[in-house]
């Protein structure tokens, strides 16, 4: 609608302007002829002969000459003027004692001739002689719509014996001076009929089109639609089917385009494949706690049965041994779940040094030497009770508990020593547990950090593992925005690293 309307007003200015410039030629025309003739023979001029609406006044207001549809018409600059009402000059009637066209054309004629006698016989040298210079006609226009009486025709008319109607002419004034200095306006005028039959027949075609190129123009919008919209029907209908039953195996089709549509259904099969690993993991996780907690509550109350029918043959060491590998399998089970809802460690300043020299003093009794080494990189890592601080913010416990499983992964795989340091080295807080075991085959130092998982005999249930240290002392590094890598140890065991962001230090000193 907006763009039909804008191609109507195009049209209507375009042809309004070349009525204007029509006009404007003729004007123009007629100037350069008055310009080389006196005031008294305007009206011979060869231009007015032509059937153009077309007027010279001078600037009293008096008509000098004018084409055949104005001939002995008053001014017409004075049509139609803004605070007048647009209708045609009312003719003078012969009652009114104006006289028929044709009289007033006699007694006007009578007159100029009556004024030419005059002006001959009074020759007293006031007159300005003819000139033969040739006169500049002053380009400058004044343009404006005025409405003229018109008969069937078209042709402009004061006859009131023939049907009259009002038609809408372009006019345009030019100014110029004749042979003899006397200043005149010439007005031109060029009929707007054909721009309005034209905007009225682009208008009415538009009108009649309308109802037809909206049903196209929405024909196309639902087919361009339903076409854009069948893949995501798809991708709806595949993800019901997926929420109403229990296979997350199952994909969205990906159509072959590159469009939103496209990396919408892509996007929408990788969360899919990150939900069912998930949940496979999720599952995986629950049959091996069930299974590690099987073994010892099953050996539990095997010795609870045997020592109540024989209490005599009660194993008290036993049943203290399952009951302890219990309580910390079911405290791991209990931190894994609290990792895996997202709980955010605390921002408590932790000396990561002291944290290592309480959890080797609670050690005392065990077979294996451990060694804890100064800090390294410019000795900023701690030496002894009058080191530097290694500060790290987080949870105390959640860290303690990972020095330990670290401590207790190397003394179940050392041959005779373990290896601790703690440093500080670029920012970062580094505690390193190395032993002189038989070490971790490369291709498995990722598989290691698995729930659950036992490389060998080493690290069987017999042993005292689970699976699970590991596993967790990542995830807690992960949480404090740190990690935890497995690598080869110089003593040719392995060599667990984990790396947290240092905090900065609270004091020049640190107190034991």
């Amino acid at each position: 609608m907006v763009a039909g309307i804008a191609v109507v007003e195009v049209l209507r200015g375009g042809l309004t302007e070349n009525a204007r410039l029509h006009a404007e030629t003729t004007a123009r025309e007629v100037a350069a002829g008055v310009a080389d003739v006196p005031a008294a023979e305007v009206g011979e001029v060869e231009a007015l002969a032509d059937d153009e609406p077309v007027q010279v006044v001078d600037a009293s207001g008096e008509v000098l000459g004018a084409g055949d549809p104005l001939r002995g018409r008053g001014p017409v600059a004075d049509f139609n003027r803004p605070d007048e009402p647009r209708q045609a000059p009312a003719t003078p009637s012969p009652e009114d004692g104006g006289g028929s066209d044709d009289d007033r054309d006699d007694d006007r004629d009578d007159d100029r001739d009556d004024d030419r006698d005059d002006d001959d016989d009074r020759d007293d040298g006031t007159t300005p002689a003819p000139s033969d210079e040739p006169v500049a006609v002053d380009r400058n226009s004044v343009t404006r719509t005025v409405a003229l009486p018109v008969d069937g025709d078209g042709e402009v008319t004061y006859d009131r014996s023939r049907a009259v109607t009002t038609q809408d002419f372009r006019l345009v004034a030019v100014q110029s001076v004749t042979r003899d200095r006397v200043p005149v306006t010439v007005y031109a005028g060029a009929s707007l009929a054909e721009q309005e039959e034209a905007v009225s027949t682009v208008t009415g075609t538009m009108l009649a089109g309308l109802p037809a190129l909206l049903a196209v123009v929405g024909g196309v919008t639902w087919l361009v639609t339903r076409g854009a919209l069948r893949p995501v029907e798809g991708i709806r209908r595949e993800m019901a089917a997926i929420a109403a039953g229990t296979d997350l195996s199952r994909r969205v089709p990906e159509p072959p385009s590159r469009d939103e549509v496209a990396r919408l259904a892509r996007t929408t099969n990788e969360t899919l494949s990150v939900l069912e690993a998930s949940v496979e993991r999720q599952r995986r996780f629950v049959a091996d706690a069930s299974h590690e907690l099987r073994s010892p509550i099953a050996s539990l109350r095997t010795q609870l049965e045997v020592a109540a029918a024989h209490p005599g043959l009660l194993d008290i060491d036993g049943a203290v041994h399952d009951t302890v590998r219990l309580q910390a399998l079911a405290a791991d089970l209990l931190l894994l779940a609290r990792l895996d809802a997202g709980e955010r460690p605390g921002e408590a300043r932790v000396d990561l040094y002291a944290l290592v020299r309480e959890e080797l003093a609670q050690r005392t009794g065990d077979r294996i030497t451990v060694v804890l080494e100064d800090g390294g990189d410019g000795g900023d890592g701690g030496d002894g009770e009058d080191g530097e601080p290694v500060e790290v913010a987080g949870s105390r416990g959640q860290l303690a508990r990972v020095i330990g499983n670290l401590l207790d992964n190397a003394r179940r795989h050392a041959a005779s020593r373990i290896r601790v340091r703690v440093a500080r080295e670029h920012g970062q807080a580094v505690l390193e547990v190395a032993d002189d075991g038989a070490g971790v085959p490369e291709e498995e130092r990722e598989r290691i950090f698995e729930r659950f998982v036992r490389l060998d005999d080493a690290r069987s249930r017999d042993d005292g593992g689970a699976g699970l240290g590991l596993a967790i002392a990542r995830d807690v590094a992960a949480r404090h925005g740190g990690g935890l890598t497995a690598g080869r140890a110089a003593e040719g065991g392995a060599l667990f690293t984990l790396r947290l962001p240092a905090a900065a230090p609270a004091s020049p000193g640190r107190a034991g």
